[in-house]
Order: structure tokens, then C-alpha cells, then sequence
């Protein structure tokens, strides 16, 4: 941080400019906070000198995550030469600029922030003039709609019109990241809410979407609103339907390593039966060795008798063995057919298991069948719903023109009225004019006033901080006074010890003893002394700390009232703008046709995104369908594969 605050003057000193001494002091406050992730300037008049050099180093700042630079009556060029700088920035994540009264010049820069930065995820625009200017209000939304992180965007109180909304309609409709707008106090209207209700169609990622005090029929509103809803529940609908899909394909790998395992199983156990097989087919090879040989036994038997005798022997160890062998072959094969016959009684709850899931898929087939139907009798309602408005339609139609014929005469008497009543009117409006003139020149009497009243109080101050510089000065006379008269006992206190000590030669020992008690008590008087003269010390050192925090007292209340002003000045554009809200209101009544009309659209939308409803079900049953499908043919290859042939 200290850095930061160093590499800040250096900038502006080489710009041939002085740092601004609030920004240097809201940076050694951060320094001493130790809060390295908020850079807050909020309130805070920064110059353009100040905007460039921040902008310079923001560049490549890894250090803070959040930017506060609401209220800081930035000028054009600053604003575009901060937001430069934001441009290449990795770090920040929050960005506040509410109330800078960003123009043409400042939603340029904006759109080349969207549409470069790679990391700012909310950003806070209230209270700007970004609509005013159609052109350079296009190419901020066209940085939106290319951006792919921001998530919150605030656009309250920007002056934005129709038009404007069909740029934002546009950019939503390319934008794929943004989850929350606020869009509230601007003047969208009636044409502006249905760009941005026909836009949400296209968008399925924006989850909040406010649009009070904009002029727009409640029933765009609450199109709106069940746009935002569907698209929440697609968004759950989503995840829930990747966690069963992970779900079923775990458990499909399990069956498939269990199979997998089952079957490398009963490979071992075809490879030991061959191995017995082939030990059998060598033992009756042998058997007709030993058969051969008992016939030349025969031929040679008065020659060999002892060998005969041997080979008998053997022959007996080795019937022996095979029996042994034989009897463990049985045991063997009667595991085996245990196994199997468990493989079996595995196969057949599976296929249980797999019954079940087709008697539910044939129960939720149902389940669609009774829904279609109540979505006919559904239609079927709407549709004489429909019949009905379009009946009244016609006769508020009539009505209508009726009432236009009559407006109309109304009119061309109005007109005259009003052709009577405009010199009047200029009349009364150059009087207004004198009298704001007056009231101008009043309000500079008053901040004239003010200003000497807020000399009066720096005056008033300067004289509290000498009372208190010569109180301060009084204690510590007071107080060396004191300390003085205490050295002074201690002192004859000494010159008593002395003299006691001369009188009381004889007592040699206890005269040590006591002089040795002396001289310690006078190391501790010493040592309060010192400690006093610390305490001293240390409260100097309060006293100035104090008059600092006078000091930065005064310019806070100074800050204070600029920011009064300011907020006064908030105050007053807000009641410009209630006055053309109840401007607004006066026109509502006139647009009661286009609100049941936009009624008629709603009712159009609602059975369009109940059909798609419709259809995505469809897909969705579909697809689980094909999935059991799949699962239920892998199944029965890898039980057939399984399974040993009987022949074996």
C-alpha cells in the first residue's frame, strides 16, 4: 500500500501536478487499516491529474478487489482516462460509480470496459446521464452484449428512453453471463418493455430483472416477472437433472464392473476346469502306458517280477491320487454350479429391477397423457377467454372512436384556449425568470454568509486551541512546581540521614543498614522522576495528537457540507423527476387500449411457454426412455456374455 500511495505522487509530480492531500490521506488510512482489498475514495473531488494517475496504475494492481468511486464529481476526461486504466485490470471484481454524471464521453469508455476487462463481476452506474446520448448509450450496450463475466449491473436513474431499452434488448439478447439489472427510474415506456420482454425469450441466464417507475403496463411486468420465474426454474430444473444423470451413470458403471467383475470370474473359472481336463486326458494316457506295460510284464514276467511288484505299487499311489483329484473336480464343480445358480437369482432381481422401471415409465406416460388432456381443456378455456376479449375489444373500439370524435372537437377548442393563453403564460414566465434571478442572487448572499460563518467558526476554533495550548501550559508549571517541592523534602530528608549518621557513629551496623534503606528510596525517587518526566513527555505528544484531530475534524465538516450541498442538489433533480412522473401518470388513462392489448399478447405468451413446456417434457421423457433402453440392451449383452453355456 505504501507503495501505491508513493508511485501515486511520483505520477503526479511528473505530471507537473501536487496529489490531491485527501487522497494521499485516505491511502495512509488504508495503510494503517490494513484493509488492502477496498480502495474507497467515495465523496471525494478527484481531479483529472488524480483520474489519469489512478488509471496508470491501476493497470497491472493486483491489490484491490473493490473500487468505491461514487460521488466524486469527475470530470469527462478524468472519468475516460480512470476507466482506460480499469481496462487491463485483473483484480478488481466491484466497481462503483454512482453519481459522477457520466455522459457520452463516459459510456464509450464503459463499452470498451465490457468488452475488454475479463474480471469485473458487479458493476454500479446509478445516478449517470448514459442514455441522453443515443449513439455513445449503442456502443456502451454493445460492450455488454460482447462481455462474458459481468453478473450485476445497476443502471438506476441514466435517462434512458426507448430507444435505449431496444440497444439493452439487443445486448441481452447476445449476453449470456448477466444474472441481475436494475433498470428502475428511467423512462423506458411501453415500446422499451416489450423490446425487452420480446428479448427474454433469447436469454436464459438473467435471473432478476427491475423495471419500477419506468411508465411500463403492469402486464409487461408481469410478463417480465414470469420470464424471470421460468427461467429460475429452468436453471433448477438444469442442475437437478445433471445430478440424476450423474447419478444413473454411476450407478450404471457400478453394474457394468460388477458384470465386468462377474464375467472375468467365470473365465477363471472355464481356464481351471480345461486345466483339470487336461490333467485327465494325461492320467488315461497314462493308463494305457501302464497297460502296454503290464503286457510286457506278462511276455518278461519270469525276468521282471520285482519290477511288476514296483509297478503295482505305483500304480495303487497313483489311483490313490486320482481319486483325490477326482473328488476335489466334484467339489469344484459343485461350488461352481452354486455360483452360477447365485448368478441366476442376480439376474432375475435385476430383471425385477428393470420391470419396475418400465411399469414407472408406463405410469409417468400416463402422467403426460392426463396433463395433454388438461392442457386441451386448458386451451380450450383460453381460447373462449379469447373469443370473449376480442368481443370486447370491438366494442371498446367503437367506444373509442366515439370518444376521439369527441376529443377532437375538444381539441380545436383547446387549441384556441391555448393560443389565448400562451401570451398569458409568456407573460407570467418572464416574471418567474426576474424572480429566479432574485432568488440566485439571494442564494450567493447566503453561501456568502456561509462562508463567513464558517470563517467565524475556524476563528472560534484557533481561539479554543490557544486556551487549551495555555491550559496545558499552566498544568505543567503547576506540575513542575510540585515535583520541584518534592525534591526539596527529599533533599533535607538526605541532609537529616547525614546528620543522624554523624551522631550515631557507634552503631556502625544499623547506621549502614539505614543508609542503605536511604539510598534505595532515593533510586526510586529518582526513578519517578524519570517517569514523570515521561508522563510528561507522552501527554506533549497527546496534546499535539489532539490538535491534529481538531484539525481533521473541521475539514471533515468542511467535506460534510459540500456533500449537504450536493445531496441538496440530488433532492432537486429528484423532484424534477416525480414531476414528470406525474406528467406520465396523466397519460396512463389515454393508453388503457395498448394495456389490454399488451393483456392479449401476455395470454399469446403464456400458451406459447406452456407448449414449449410441453415439448421439453416430451424431449425429456424421450430421453430417459432411450437411457433405459440403453441400459436395459447393455445389461442383457453383459448377462448373456455372463452367463456359461450348459454344454460346457
Amino acid at each position: 500500500m505504501e507503495e501505491f500511495r508513493r508511485s501515486y505522487s511520483r505520477l503526479c509530480k511528473d505530471n507537473g501536478a501536487e496529489p490531491q492531500e485527501a487522497v494521499l490521506k485516505q491511502l495512509h488510512d488504508l495503510r494503517e487499516g490494513h484493509r488492502k482489498s477496498k480502495l474507497d475514495l467515495a465523496t471525494q473531488s478527484l481531479s483529472v491529474d488524480t483520474c489519469g494517475a489512478l488509471g496508470k496504475l491501476l493497470q497491472n494492481d493486483i491489490l484491490f478487489s473493490v473500487v468505491l468511486l461514487s460521488d466524486c464529481m469527475m470530470s469527462e476526461e478524468g472519468s475516460k482516462l480512470l476507466i482506460q486504466g480499469l481496462c487491463s485490470n485483473t483484480g478488481v471484481r466491484y466497481l462503483d460509480l454512482k453519481g459522477n454524471n457520466l455522459r457520452a464521453i463516459g459510456a464509450e469508455a464503459l463499452g470498451k470496459l465490457l468488452r475488454q476487462n475479463k474480471s469485473i463481476q458487479s458493476l454500479i452506474l446509478e445516478w449517470n446521464n448514459l442514455g441522453v446520448w443515443e449513439e455513445s448509450f449503442s456502443l456502451f450496450c454493445e460492450g455488454l452484449g460482447a462481455n462474458t463475466t459481468l453478473q450485476q449491473l445497476d443502471l438506476r436513474n441514466n435517462q434512458i428512453n426507448h430507444k435505449g431499452a431496444e440497444e439493452l434488448a439487443m445486448a441481452l439478447k447476445n449476453n449470456s453471463t448477466l444474472q441481475e439489472i436494475d433498470l428502475r427510474w428511467n423512462n423506458i415506456g411501453i415500446l422499451g418493455g416489450r423490446a425487452i420482454v420480446n428479448c427474454l425469450s433469447n436469454n436464459k441466464t438473467l435471473r432478476k430483472l427491475e423495471l419500477a417507475g419506468n411508465n411500463i403496463p403492469g402486464d409487461i411486468l408481469k410478463a417480465v416477472e414470469q420470464a424471470m420465474d421460468h427461467n429460475l426454474d429452468r436453471q433448477v430444473s438444469f442442475h437437478e437433472n445433471q445430478n440424476r444423470t450423474y447419478v444413473l451413470s454411476k450407478e450404471v458403471q457400478n453394474l457394468k464392473e460388477e458384470k465386468s467383475k462377474q464375467f472375468l470370474n467365470l473365465m477363471d473359472t472355464i481356464d481351471k476346469q480345461r486345466e483339470e481336463i487336461s490333467r485327465n486326458c494325461r492320467l488315461q494316457m497314462t493308463e494305457a502306458a501302464l497297460a502296454l506295460s503290464e503286457q510286457k510284464v506278462q511276455d518278461l514276467s519270469e525276468l521282471l517280477t520285482t519290477a511288476q511288484q514296483e509297478q503295482i505299487n505305483l500304480s495303487q499311489r497313483q489311483s490313490k491320487e486320482l481319486k483325490l483329484e477326482q473328488q476335489e473336480a466334484a467339489d469344484r464343480e459343485s461350488k461352481l454350479l452354486k455360483e452360477l445358480a447365485a448368478s441366476n437369482d442376480r439376474n432375475m432381481l435385476l430383471r425385477n429391477q428393470v420391470d419396475e422401471l418400465e411399469r414407472k415409465s408406463k405410469t409417468q406416460q400416463e402422467r403426460l397423457f392426463m396433463t395433454k388432456q388438461e392442457l386441451t381443456n386448458m386451451t380450450a378455456e383460453l381460447k373462449l377467454r379469447l373469443t370473449q376479449a376480442e368481443e370486447r375489444l370491438e366494442m371498446e373500439k367503437r367506444r373509442f372512436k366515439q370518444s376521439l370524435e369527441d376529443s377532437e372537437n375538444l381539441r380545436l377548442k383547446e387549441v384556441e384556449n391555448m393560443s389565448r393563453h400562451m401570451e398569458e403564460s409568456e407573460r407570467c414566465l418572464q416574471e418567474r425568470i426576474q424572480k429566479l434571478e432574485t432568488v440566485r442572487i439571494s442564494l450567493e448572499e447566503e453561501v456568502s454568509r456561509v462562508k463567513k460563518a464558517i470563517l467565524a467558526e475556524r476563528g472560534q476554533a484557533e481561539e479554543e486551541m490557544m486556551k487549551a495550548k495555555n491550559q496545558v501550559r499552566l498544568e505543567m508549571q503547576q506540575r513542575m512546581t510540585h515535583l520541584e517541592e518534592k525534591i526539596r523534602v527529599t533533599s533535607q530528608a538526605r541532609d537529616e540521614a547525614q546528620e543522624y549518621c554523624l551522631q550515631q557513629k557507634q552503631a556502625v551496623a544499623e547506621s549502614q543498614a539505614k543508609s542503605n534503606q536511604m539510598s534505595l528510596q532515593m533510586e526510586a525517587l529518582r526513578r519517578q522522576l524519570e517517569e514523570l518526566q515521561q508522563e510528561l513527555r507522552n501527554k506533549e505528544q497527546e496534546k499535539v495528537a489532539e490538535v491534529n484531530k481538531v484539525r481533521v475534524e473541521l475539514q471533515e465538516q468542511i467535506g460534510h457540507l459540500q456533500a449537504e450541498r450536493t445531496a441538496q442538489e440530488g433532492l432537486k433533480e429528484k423532484i424534477t423527476a416525480l414531476e414528470r412522473q406525474i406528467k406520465v401518470m396523466s397519460s396512463s388513462h389515454r393508453e388503457a387500449l395498448l394495456d389490454r392489448e399488451g393483456e392479449n399478447a401476455s395470454i399469446r405468451e403464456k400458451l406459447r411457454l406452456k407448449n414449449a413446456e410441453i415439448n421439453r417434457l416430451r424431449e425429456e421423457e424421450a430421453q430417459r426412455a432411450s437411457f433405459l433402453q440403453n441400459a436395459i440392451l447393455a445389461y442383457v449383452q453383459g448377462s448373456s456374455l455372463g452367463t456359461p453355456n450348459p454344454d460346457k
